[in-house]
């Protein structure tokens, strides 16, 4: 069951310093590069961080490793790479949360226009909303209809409060068709869906490759 809204993951690296671009392109990498992922082992941004580190060692040689670090809806990781050195060993593997946290709170530890300079678009992929096998719903309308003769009943499974799945699920799914449920935020997409499989947070919402296995 899709809600329209395609999630972009976006690979931005710190800002290099415009007089040390040159050398670093020389010998790129001299030194092991960091891959950053602002949310826990198993979720799609880490998933795709791991290809990343695999295809960039084949590619250009050296070492390149992800360091996973979940909570307050990737901040806490974005605001370590912005705070990185400038020599293009830190690399933040980062997704539209990047830009929406900023704009729903009131600080975060870093300027998402000027800390990081972005590299490539790396992945697209569909959202999706998901349910354990046990409720009583199967497809969209019929999961709408269960929601809403059972307020406040049910719960949803999110990466995070204020994540985009989280966000989307408010504004696309629950205000526009009159829902009350529960939000249950995890510390990423790996948690989350553990809780969906174990039937403790039924329904969740988040990308294809984080659903589909």
């Amino acid at each position: 069951m899709t809600i329209i809204r395609i999630a972009a993951i976006l690979l931005a690296m710190v800002s290099i310093a415009t007089q040390e671009r040159a050398a670093v392109a020389q010998a790129y990498p001299s030194k092991p590069v960091k891959l950053i992922v602002p949310y826990a082992p198993g979720g799609p941004t880490d998933i795709i961080a791991r290809i990343l580190a695999q295809k960039l060692a084949e590619g250009l040689g050296g070492s390149f490793f992800v360091e996973n670090t979940a909570g307050a809806g990737g901040t806490i990781a974005t605001g370590q790479a912005a705070n990185a050195a400038a020599d293009g060993t830190t690399i933040l593997v980062a997704n539209q949360d990047l830009i929406v946290q900023p704009i729903i709170k009131t600080k975060v530890p870093y300027d998402p226009f000027r800390s990081f300079v972005p590299v490539s678009l790396v992945v697209s992929a569909p959202e999706m909303i998901v349910v354990h096998p046990s409720l009583p719903a199967k497809d969209l309308k019929e999961l709408i209809a269960l929601l809403k003769t059972n307020p406040g009943k049910y719960s949803y499974a999110s990466p995070g409060y204020g994540t985009t799945p989280h966000l989307a699920c408010v504004w696309l799914f629950n205000l526009e068709n009159g829902i009350d449920i529960t939000h249950v935020p995890f510390q990423g997409a790996a948690p989350a869906v553990q809780s969906v499989l174990a039937g403790q947070t039924p329904v969740f919402h988040n990308v294809l490759p984080t659903v589909a296995p």
